[in-house]
């Protein structure tokens, strides 16, 4: 029998962790989580309905549409894709201008729209996490972060970081499924190989369909066509079709995925470009089914070679490993799915930096880090003529 008074175990239970109070700030382009394609409106529903589950107090900043457990500030009556070629602009100013008035009522507010926020909540950094999720390889980012090297940053794989070196990353939190979302597919009933995701040529379907048609197997593409593709996909992609063996079946849902998936020989992903995560790969292992990726960005970190998947370097290449790929375990490729890539993983992850900061905010001296540009650099990169300073002239 335990005797121990309650004065005594009253200052165990102090120091257990509280709970924190934590904002969520999605993109507005998707609902959360979206009905189709939104890799990152999905990760951050994953993210806040399993913080929910730990304990936390969330409040999920999103899209009108959205469906959530946490407290939802709706910033748009409708996901933006919705109404076509709206300017997205007011909308995230709005949402963005909102955050920062309700800012008090967080510990921490964590953003997913990229770097629009960082001059409004520059003097409350400490208070702030900006997850990347898009490439960084882009010109200016460097001088972007250095500009504001107090706002702590995450990204979703190492490979991501490697334009920027400099910015002020505080960890790497690879994206997580819940565990029951897809289940796995341990003999596919289907003798075809997948493609999921959008049309472009970064993401290399015209290598999938190389590969398919050079290994005689049917190639089904389960993916959108943004409008800034749709050139690419009538002159590229389309003479390229020819059901059934290269079949174009559209945008799907997280129902009909994990069908598509699961039946499956293997998901084909020869992405052209620094692939900064590539979800479909871990929804796919997600289901058993083994994953061929081209060694481009986050693939050597996502896929381990003759477990989940082959890496590769060529479509050439891809051909002669695709007989290994096909005999591979993939009850082995759902365990290492679930003991890499859950959802409640990621969220622990994510605590445990939202603690860190809270804890160790960024020394004073950082915010007055001043930025330095070449002397020439102004010259070269501003066309118009700037004219001499006047004084104003007096009435």
């Amino acid at each position: 029998m335990n005797n121990m008074s309650p004065q005594w175990r009253d200052p165990i239970e102090w120091t257990r962790p509280q709970p924190l109070k934590i904002a969520q700030i999605a993109p507005l382009i998707e609902s959360v989580p979206p009905r189709l394609y939104g890799g990152t409106e999905r990760i951050v529903s994953y993210l806040t309905e399993e913080l929910v589950a730990q304990g936390h107090e969330v409040t999920l900043f999103a899209s009108g549409g959205s469906a959530t457990s946490a407290r939802l500030v709706c910033c748009s009556d409708l996901p933006l894709r919705q109404k076509g070629g709206v300017d997205p602009t007011p909308s995230y100013l709005l949402m963005v201008d909102r955050a920062r008035r309700m800012a008090s009522q967080f510990d921490i507010l964590h953003f997913h729209v990229d770097h629009l926020h960082f001059p409004l909540f520059r003097d409350i950094a400490a208070h702030t996490l900006t997850t990347l999720h898009g490439r960084q390889d882009l010109p200016d980012f460097e001088r972007l972060y250095a500009g504001f090297p107090e706002m702590p940053l995450v990204s979703i794989s190492n490979a991501q970081r490697e334009p920027i070196p400099h910015a002020n990353f505080v960890g790497t939190v690879s994206n997580g499924l819940p565990l029951d979302l897809l289940a796995p597919t341990l003999r596919p009933k289907g003798d075809y190989l997948a493609f999921l995701g959008r049309v472009s040529p970064e993401k290399g379907l015209a290598n999938a369909i190389a590969i398919a048609k050079a290994v005689g197997l049917p190639l089904e593409i389960a993916a959108k066509v943004d409008v800034p593709d749709r050139a690419y996909f009538h002159d590229v992609i389309e003479p390229l079709l020819s059901p059934p063996d290269v079949t174009f079946v559209g945008e799907i849902d997280d129902r009909r995925k994990c069908r598509f998936l699961g039946d499956a020989r293997a998901l084909l992903f020869p992405i052209e470009w620094p692939e900064p995560f590539g979800l479909v790969m871990i929804e796919a292992m997600a289901c058993g089914t083994p994953v061929l990726a081209f060694r481009r960005g986050s693939a050597p970190e996502i896929v381990e070679e003759g477990v989940t998947g082959c890496l590769v370097d060529s479509v050439e290449e891809a051909i002669q490993r695709f007989d290994r790929l096909l005999s591979l375990d993939r009850g082995r490729v759902r365990r290492s799915f679930e003991a890499r890539f859950s959802a409640a993983r990621m969220a622990k992850e994510y605590v445990a930096i939202y603690r860190r900061l809270l804890r160790d905010p960024a020394p004073a001296e950082l915010r007055a880090r001043p930025i330095v540009v070449p002397p020439t650099y102004f010259n070269e990169h501003v066309e118009d003529t700037i004219e001499p300073d006047h004084p104003y002239p007096t009435p």
